[in-house]
């Protein structure tokens, strides 16, 4: 859909590992340069943007980079966008009030509250409590979807934790029963990640 031009994707990786992708202004840039990069008319709205910030030499507050987005929603026949959020669990819930998590939580709120209808989200996530809290009243239960739980996922697990076991040398040197022990107890524990 997008080399034919019928649609907008941006794509967005909250990564544990890298301290600019774990919080709403890594999401809010990424995603506004991915839609700026498919569109010229969303470009058009991310170069209104540098020139209020007298041309880049300021740096945008996160409620203008949000208004940015919302305009390029907004844009008169704008072509379906969506927006995938990968490992939102990876987006720090910490003590800091509010968290990076809670930010971002807020604002995919405000952004499926808006009924943009051309947007599209799509969000994976460990079943953390505060993340489902605030996104299944968004979502209609026919449309999640949970893995976790799914007979295909605990046997794709015990097969990789099986072939693991199997194939490595220390491993290989093991009693059978042990072996049997470290898979179900890590399966078990696996919680379906």
């Amino acid at each position: 859909m997008r080399h034919a031009r019928s649609s907008l994707i941006a794509y967005y990786y909250f990564d544990y590992k890298d301290k600019a992708k774990r919080d709403i202004r890594g999401l809010l840039t990424s995603l506004l340069f991915q839609l700026a990069r498919g569109s010229h008319r969303c470009w058009n709205v991310l170069y209104q943007l540098y020139t209020t910030c007298d041309d880049g030499s300021e740096q945008p507050s996160n409620a203008a980079l949000s208004t940015c987005l919302g305009n390029m929603l907004e844009l008169p026949g704008q072509l379906p966008i969506f927006i995938i959020l990968d490992a939102l669990d990876e987006c720090p819930s910490t003590t800091e009030t509010p968290s990076a998590r809670e930010k971002v939580l807020d604002f995919v709120e405000d952004l499926v509250g808006s009924g943009h209808s051309s947007l599209f989200i799509c969000i994976t996530s460990r079943p953390e409590q505060d993340i489902q809290t605030a996104l299944n009243p968004l979502t209609l239960p026919s449309r999640r979807v949970s893995l976790h739980d799914e007979v295909g996922q605990r046997e794709d697990i015990n097969n990789y934790l099986r072939s693991f076991v199997r194939a490595d040398r220390a491993m290989g040197r093991w009693k059978e029963e042990d072996k049997e022990l470290v898979i179900n107890t890590l399966s078990e524990r696996a919680g379906g990640m």
